[in-house]
């Protein structure tokens, strides 16, 4: 047992106010050309003084509406500089920011602003109608304005927290992440999560050492995410560095984004180092000042090699966004084991097991279920509070004291961990957890499909793709497949974000199933995996594509 006890204090607004005053005239946000021309904006930085007086005054506006402690409030503004200040100006005021994801569909907005029960969503003019429609639909009152927040009415109930200020156990966000079970569950997230991951981050040293007042952090990661919002940003944020968020991944311009930038620190996903690889080797490969990536996934047969291009090491991390940094853990120290998915050592703080499906320790070597809990007085320090609304799924996830991560890893023999598959039911694409489940229920509703199995396949790019193995009603015909398949894809996209819809479709007689008429989850990955080198299986991925919603607005 650790005599580890973490502390924090305050909320991330006071943090922000701090760093105004103690690097009042250090760049706070850059936005680089990249991201200035998508979002139509100038190319420009703020400083903490900057943003700080900014902040004051969105606050003003939000209090004026009626909105404090208690209330939630959805943020539908990618990474732009905007995102930032809404968000630490409702924080000034104990509202929750809830993210929300611009590629999600109708139907997706309308379970979210339902579930966290916002009651204003800040959204680009574009999008405005599209917000106002969903919450009409499922008769929620919600106050939908623009990035300037012009016309924003009084909000429709009062603060539920209104007799106390907020602190460091208030809510801060409720970030969306997929599970088992179908819909993304809302995981609820405190001002202690966010500032223990910043102060984490700062504190952890070695080759991710952050040197205060010095650094700029380039990510490309969306702020719906716990990774842009609780690492770079606080990160940046308790330190006095700077962060640069792009409004997404350019592999044609990201070294000009980081040279211009002048970054020191980048974020990544494995998908990224597999493309900047493919790249043509340039002279201008280590012309650059980044002292090392944070991140995961990279694909252990090119790790090596992109540090041995590109000058700098990719530093190996695990978490997830219901373990925030209260279990992080990190390849910082030598050696890395590169090329193994190696991410490093627990620190003392943390308690873990290795088990197996019976719920027995593994010895070194086996893999098995990670499971981690804080080694303090308070295991749950640094992790999500809960899963709104789903008592019975929180409950679960911590059965026996310890979270359970749904994550199989191997521990060596010198206590390094090594990632080796997902145990839970969830596709991990390009950054993205996606629910088979969820995208299971959609593709049921096609009148053609009798029966559907979604599992994970392998992408040498985006880690995992979506496959279903479809059951039709009738068989189509060899030269009808490609035509069907084609039409379930449009019935996908027109319900769900387009990372979710099958990026492969194959036809079967049957599914494996359980005795219970159950998918055996297992069984469906080997057909899966069988079947996608087969004639009939066909390749949708050339149809998944953002959807363009996203809109170059001035000033937001």
């Amino acid at each position: 047992m650790s005599n580890f006890i973490p502390t924090v204090q305050g909320t991330v607004y006071e943090a922000l106010r701090r760093s105004a005053v103690n690097h009042e005239h250090n760049d706070f946000l850059c936005i680089e050309s990249q991201a200035a021309a998508r979002y139509a904006l100038q190319a420009r930085s703020y400083s903490y003084g900057q943003a700080a007086t900014e902040v004051e005054r969105l606050r003003d506006v939000y209090a004026a509406a009626g909105l404090g402690h208690g209330h939630r409030a959805g943020l539908l503004l990618e990474n732009r500089p905007m995102f930032f200040f809404h968000w630490l100006a409702l924080n000034a005021l104990g509202v929750s920011v809830v993210p929300i994801n611009p590629e999600w569909r109708r139907a997706e907005l309308e379970y979210l602003l339902d579930h966290s029960e916002v009651c204003v969503a800040v959204v680009p003019s574009a999008r405005a109608d599209e917000l106002v429609s969903a919450a009409r639909s499922i008769q929620r009152v919600v106050r939908v304005t623009g990035p300037d927040l012009s016309g924003l009415t009084d909000v429709p109930c009062p603060p539920p927290h209104a007799e106390s200020a907020p602190e460091v156990e208030t809510e801060c966000a409720l970030l969306y992440t997929s599970g088992t079970t179908g819909r993304p569950k809302g995981c609820v997230l405190s001002n202690e999560y966010f500032l223990w991951a910043g102060t984490w981050y700062a504190q952890i040293g070695g080759l991710c050492d952050v040197r205060p007042g010095v650094e700029r952090l380039i990510t490309p990661l969306p702020t719906s995410h716990m990774n842009a919002m609780a690492c770079s940003t606080m990160a940046m944020l308790l330190t006095g560095g700077c962060i640069v968020p792009l409004d997404r991944f350019h592999p044609t311009t990201w070294w000009r984004s980081v040279r211009e930038s002048q970054a020191t620190i980048i974020h990544y996903l494995g998908v990224m180092p597999a493309m900047l690889l493919g790249a043509a080797a340039d002279e201008r490969d280590r012309d650059h000042q980044v002292r090392f990536g944070f991140g995961a996934g990279v694909n252990p047969r090119l790790h090596a090699a992109f540090e041995s291009r590109f000058g700098f090491p990719l530093l190996e991390a695990w978490a997830m966004t219901e373990t925030g940094a209260g279990a992080v853990m990190i390849a910082n120290g030598e050696p890395r084991k590169v090329g193994t998915a190696c991410f490093g050592k627990a620190e003392p703080r943390i308690e873990y097991r290795v088990v197996n499906e019976q719920d027995e320790a593994v010895p070194p070597g086996h893999p098995g279920e990670l499971l981690v809990r804080s080694a303090g007085p308070d295991s749950r320090f640094g992790f999500f509070r809960e899963y709104l609304k789903d008592p019975e799924a929180t409950a679960q996830a911590w059965e026996g004291g310890y979270f359970h991560t749904g994550d199989i890893v191997r521990l060596d023999e010198e206590g390094d961990f090594h990632f080796v598959d997902r145990k839970k039911n969830v596709i991990r694409r390009s950054g993205e957890n996606i629910s088979a489940v969820e995208v299971e229920s959609v593709l049921l509703q096609h009148p053609e499909v009798a029966s559907v199995g979604v599992t994970a396949v392998p992408d040498d790019v985006r880690g995992d793709e979506v496959m279903a193995c479809i059951v039709p009603r009738v068989m189509p015909s060899d030269a009808a497949r490609a035509s069907f398949a084609r039409d379930v894809m449009d019935f996908c996209l027109a319900r769900l974000a387009y990372f979710k819809a099958p990026g492969y479709l194959a036809f079967c007689d049957r599914l494996p199933l359980t005795p219970t008429e159950k998918i055996q989850r297992g069984e469906l990955k080997n057909l899966a995996r069988a079947l996608l080198g087969d004639p009939g299986c066909v390749d949708l991925r050339a149809f998944k594509k953002r959807s363009g919603a996203a809109i170059h607005e001035s000033g937001s």
